[in-house]
C-alpha cells in the first residue's frame, strides 16, 4: 500500500494517474494547500521542501519519496512499467521527463502567478511567461508531429507533460493552432486511468473555464499562497 500525500494540482495528479494506470493499491492523504497543512512539521519530516506531492511505500519499509517527477521514476522503477528498462528507451523517457520538470512546469507556474493570481498586472512579466509556455508547446508539437508519444511508448514522460498542458487556458496559453499538441491531449484524456486520476483528488475549479466566482475564489487562495511563501523567502 501507497500513502499518497497530495493536492488538485498538476503535479499532484501525475502521481496519481500513474498509481492508476499502474494498478497499485494507495491512500490518498490529501493536504489543504491554503491551511498551509504542507508547511506542518509532520508534512516537513516527509517532504523537508514542503511541497506536495510525497509518497509512503508501507510496502518497501515506509521509503519515502518526494517530488513529482521522482515519485514517477521510483513507481515505474518499481513496477517495471511505463519507462522502459534498456539505457537508451529509459533516457528518452527521463529527457522528456526532464523537459517538463524544468520547463513546462515551472514555465506555466510564473505565468498562472503573473496572469491569474497577482492583482497588479504586470504585462512584461505575463508576456515573458506565456511566450515561453506558447515556445515549449511548439517543441512538444513539432516531436509529436511524427510520434504518438513523447518517448516510444506511452509513459511517464507523457503523464507528466500531459497533466500540466491540459491546464494551458488556465496560464492564458492557446494550443489552437498547434494539431499534434491537441491530438496527443485529447487521446491521453481518453485513458480511463487518467480519468480516474485528475479526480484524486477532484479539482476545486475547472482549470479550463473562466470567469465564474469559483474561478475567483481559486485564484484569491492560490494568492494568498503565493504571499504566504513569498513572506516566508529569506
Amino acid at each position: 500500500m501507497i500513502d499518497l500525500y497530495t493536492a488538485a494540482t498538476p503535479n499532484g495528479h501525475k502521481v496519481s494517474i500513474a498509481l492508476e494506470e499502474l494498478g497499485l493499491p494507495y491512500t490518498l492523504k490529501v493536504l489543504d494547500l491554503t491551511a498551509g497543512e504542507q508547511r506542518t512539521p509532520a508534512f516537513l519530516a516527509i517532504n523537508p521542501n514542503g511541497r506536495i506531492p510525497a509518497l509512503i511505500d508501507r510496502a518497501a519499509e515506509d521509503f519515502v519519496v518526494f517530488e513529482s517527477g521522482a515519485c514517477l521514476i521510483y513507481l515505474a522503477e518499481k513496477t517495471g512499467r511505463l519507462m522502459p528498462t534498456d539505457a537508451r528507451g529509459r533516457s528518452r523517457v527521463l529527457q522528456w521527463l526532464m523537459f517538463q520538470m524544468g520547463g513546462v512546469g515551472p514555465m506555466m507556474g510564473q505565468a498562472n502567478v503573473f496572469f491569474r493570481y497577482f492583482p497588479e498586472k504586470i504585462p512584461a512579466a505575463i508576456d515573458r511567461y506565456q511566450g515561453e509556455c506558447k515556445r515549449l508547446f511548439r517543441v512538444l508539437d513539432g516531436h509529436l508531429r511524427d510520434h504518438e508519444y513523447l518517448a516510444g511508448d506511452y509513459s511517464i514522460a507523457d503523464i507528466a507533460n500531459w497533466a500540466w498542458v491540459r491546464t494551458h487556458r488556465w496560464s492564458g496559453v492557446s494550443i489552437d493552432d498547434l494539431p499534434h499538441l491537441r491530438r496527443w491531449r485529447n487521446a491521453i484524456r481518453q485513458r480511463p486511468a487518467v480519468q480516474r486520476g485528475i479526480e484524486q483528488p477532484p479539482a476545486k475549479v475547472d482549470l479550463g473555464r473562466d470567469g465564474d466566482e469559483g474561478a475567483a475564489r481559486f485564484s484569491r487562495e492560490a494568492l494568498s499562497m503565493v504571499e504566504t511563501g513569498r513572506s516566508q523567502t529569506p
